[in-house]
């Protein structure tokens, strides 16, 4: 898509290092530099084969960087590999699958002790941290490179996830069809090795991005509760378990609809409560914007932005010094802050003007 408008709406405020939503996205340009083409993750580590005791399991939930996060801080995974399933092309390299030019997704291999976590846990922990109801991508990463796919390994794999999903969906968690798909695990190729454990290296970045793509935000909202935000421990106990109930699990593990010993009133005030404390928590930074006076906006914008923004204006062809820039993030509004494009979707369509 080539919008000269609003290109430059999106493009002009990742330049401001004062940015509140300039977002480091999936790709790590200075990291990437400083790498060798190929897209094999360089520490054996990643290509080191797993012993006859643990077993493996391959999920996609869009950016990779946020599923090995989630994986990693499961207790009883001993590894979590970022990198590519789903496709045919030998060898992909990041470049190529980012831009949609193969048919592979990212995902994350997970080995892990079966004494210590099930396949089944393991599946809990995925519906947790991704939305189901996607199938475009996820949050801002848009893309069939990033679409929502488990990898099953073997026929005990495939019934547990198909029952896992059939759970989901009649849960009522989601009002949405769960339109993950289930395929069979072909080949897995490890990413470079800048983009393996991300969340440890770059902690800060990292967290932004989790925020500011709409994922955190969204875990909180349908997970409420639960122990899913980007820096905290899964909660151990079945999600099915207390989501397919209808209620919450209680502290001794029991799930279903807890009593109330309040009045009916006092019981719809606090439920009004937590609502509005949830509401309060997920809403992003720009739902209560309020638009700048004109005086106010003439401060805050250069004059090609207000003129673009402003009056509907479009600015001249190989303008903006973004046509080329090459930096990973969110492109957002320049007068609310609002996110609306990855840089993984920018592509040069030979126009003079930012293109996504």
């Amino acid at each position: 898509m080539t919008d000269r408008r609003k290109c430059f709406l999106l493009a002009f405020p990742l330049v401001l290092a004062a940015a509140a939503l300039a977002l480091t996205g999936c790709a790590d340009p200075q990291a990437a530099a400083s790498a060798s083409s190929g897209s094999q993750a360089s520490d054996s580590a990643a290509h080191a084969p797993a012993p006859d005791s643990l077993k493996q399991a391959t999920f996609a939930g869009g950016c990779f960087w946020c599923t090995e996060a989630a994986f990693q801080k499961t207790e009883g995974v001993t590894r979590a590999i970022s990198g590519y399933s789903g496709g045919t092309t030998p060898d992909p390299t990041y470049d190529q699958v980012a831009a949609g030019q193969t048919d592979y997704a990212e995902a994350v291999q997970v080995t892990y002790d079966p004494d210590e976590i099930g396949y089944e846990r393991l599946l809990d922990t995925y519906w947790r941290h991704m939305d189901p109801t996607d199938a475009g991508g996820q949050f801002a990463d848009r893309g069939s490179q990033y679409r929502p796919v488990i990898f099953y390994h073997n026929d005990r794999q495939q019934r547990l996830a198909r029952k896992s999903k059939t759970q989901l969906a009649e849960s009522g968690k989601f009002s949405e069809p769960i339109v993950v798909k289930l395929q069979p695990m072909d080949r897995f190729y490890a990413a470079k090795t800048h983009h393996q454990d991300y969340y440890k290296k770059h902690p800060t970045e990292y967290e932004r991005y989790y925020e500011g793509s709409g994922r955190g935000p969204f875990v909180r909202e349908h997970w409420s509760g639960e122990k899913t935000s980007s820096s905290e421990k899964s909660d151990p106990r079945s999600v099915m378990r207390g989501a397919s109930a209808g209620g919450a699990s209680s502290a001794n593990g029991a799930s279903g609809p807890q009593p109330s010993s309040a009045p009916p009133q006092q019981a719809a005030s606090q439920q009004a409560a937590t609502q509005a404390q949830t509401a309060a928590k997920t809403a992003p930074p720009w739902a209560d914007f309020e638009m700048p006076s004109d005086e106010e906006l003439r401060a805050m914008l250069t004059e090609m932005a207000y003129h673009v923004t402003q009056e509907d204006g479009t600015e001249p062809r190989g303008y903006s010094d973004l046509l080329d820039n090459k930096r990973a993030g969110i492109y957002v509004d320049v007068v609310s802050g609002e996110p609306l494009y990855s840089s993984k979707a920018k592509f040069d369509s030979g126009t003079g003007w930012p293109s996504f």
